[in-house]
C-alpha cells in the first residue's frame, strides 16, 4: 500500500463477502483520484463484481484493469449508464463532476458511490437530496479516514462501550503532503476541488458527526488561506473550523498541506476525543518516531493508560 502519497492511498482488508458473485455489479466512471482503488478494494472484498470501467484517459483505464482484471473497458460514460446489468456506479472523478454524475446514475436506475468530497456546492447537495427522494436510490460517500481506518472503527466501539463516559469535545487534525508536482491541474482550481474545508475537511466533519452521535452541526467559525503557495493562487493550504454538534458537543478541526517529506506517511492524521471519564487519541497512519505502522488507539480512563495496536 502506498503510504507516502495520500492521493494513491488504497487500504486493503480481509475478504468478507456479504453478497454472492453476480449479485452486485459495479461500473466505475472517473479515475481522477487514486481513492477509487480503495473504494473498489472494499467493494470487491464485500463480494461485489468490479465489472466495467470508463475514463477518458486510456492510460488510467489500463492501470485500473491491471489491478481489477475483471473490469471490461467501456467506450463511453453513456455506455455504462445505459448498461442494465450495472447496479452501482462508483466514481473518483474530479470533485465538481461527482454530483452531476450521481444525478445521471440515479436517473438510470443505479445506486451511486462517490469519493469524498461528493459535492463542491450547496446547490449540488440540494439536487442530490431531491433526486434521492424522487428515485428511492442510494447515494454513498467514501469517507476513507473513518470507513477504511481500523483505529477509527475501534474508537467507535470504545465510545459505544462507554470507555470515556459522555463526550466533552472532539478535535481533529488533518495534515496532508502537497506533493505539488504530482498533482493534476484541477487540484489547484478551487471551483473544481471545492476548497480545503470541502475537500479534506469533509473527512473531519463526517467523523465529528459519527463520533458525537449527531446528524447535524452548526458552524461557529472557519478560516482558510493560501499562506505560503502564491504560485498556486487557487490553492488553500490551510483551513480550520469550529462546530457545535446538534447535541451540544463542541468540535474543532485543523487542516493543512504542509506535511514534511521526512514523515513516513502522507499525513499524521489524528483525532482527540475527550470524555467525562477519560480520553481517546487516534494516531491513524503513524506513531511518529516510534512506529511506521498505523492504527494506534490511545485510551486513558479511570482504569489506567492503554495503547491498542489494531491494524489487521
Amino acid at each position: 500500500m502506498q503510504k507516502m502519497d495520500g492521493q494513491n492511498y488504497a487500504p486493503e482488508g480481509k475478504p468478507q463477502p456479504v453478497c454472492k458473485q453476480g449479485e452486485c455489479i459495479v461500473g466505475v466512471i472517473g479515475l481522477d483520484h487514486g481513492h477509487i482503488y480503495g473504494m473498489c478494494n472494499g467493494l470487491s472484498e464485500a463480494g461485489a463484481d468490479i465489472a466495467y470501467v470508463y475514463d477518458p484517459d486510456p492510460k488510467k483505464m489500463e492501470a485500473f484493469v491491471a489491478k481489477f482484471p475483471t473490469a471490461k473497458v467501456g467506450l463511453s460514460k453513456q455506455e455504462l449508464l445505459e448498461n442494465p446489468s450495472i447496479q452501482l456506479v462508483a466514481t473518483a472523478g474530479i470533485p465538481c463532476d461527482r454530483g452531476p454524475l450521481g444525478l445521471e446514475a440515479l436517473d438510470h436506475g443505479k445506486d451511486f458511490f462517490a469519493d469524498k468530497p461528493p459535492f463542491t456546492t450547496q446547490a449540488q447537495v440540494d439536487q442530490a437530496r431531491k433526486k434521492v427522494a424522487q428515485t428511492g436510490r442510494k447515494w454513498f460517500v467514501y469517507y476513507s479516514e473513518r470507513l477504511h481506518v481500523e483505529s477509527a472503527v475501534y474508537a467507535e466501539r470504545l465510545l459505544n462501550e462507554g470507555a470515556i463516559g459522555n463526550i466533552v469535545s472532539i478535535r481533529g487534525w488533518g495534515p496532508h503532503r502537497l506533493a505539488a508536482p504530482t498533482r493534476p491541474a484541477w487540484f489547484f482550481e478551487k471551483e473544481k476541488y471545492g476548497g480545503i474545508l470541502v475537500d479534506i475537511g469533509s473527512h473531519q466533519l463526517e467523523q465529528i458527526l459519527q463520533f458525537s452521535g449527531s446528524e447535524d452541526a452548526e458552524l461557529v467559525s472557519s478560516r482558510v488561506g493560501n499562506l505560503y503557495h502564491p504560485e498556486y493562487p487557487g490553492l488553500e493550504d490551510f483551513g480550520d473550523a469550529c462546530f457545535t454538534a446538534s447535541n451540544g458537543i463542541p468540535c474543532y478541526f485543523c487542516l493543512d498541506w504542509f506535511t514534511p517529506d521526512g514523515l513516513g506517511t502522507w499525513g499524521d492524521g489524528r483525532i482527540f476525543i475527550v470524555g467525562t471519564k477519560g480520553y481517546i487519541e487516534l494516531r491513524k497512519y503513524i506513531d511518529v518516531a516510534a512506529s511506521k505502522e498505523g492504527d494506534h488507539v490511545i485510551l486513558v480512563n479511570e482504569k489506567g493508560e492503554q495503547h491498542f495496536r489494531v491494524g489487521g
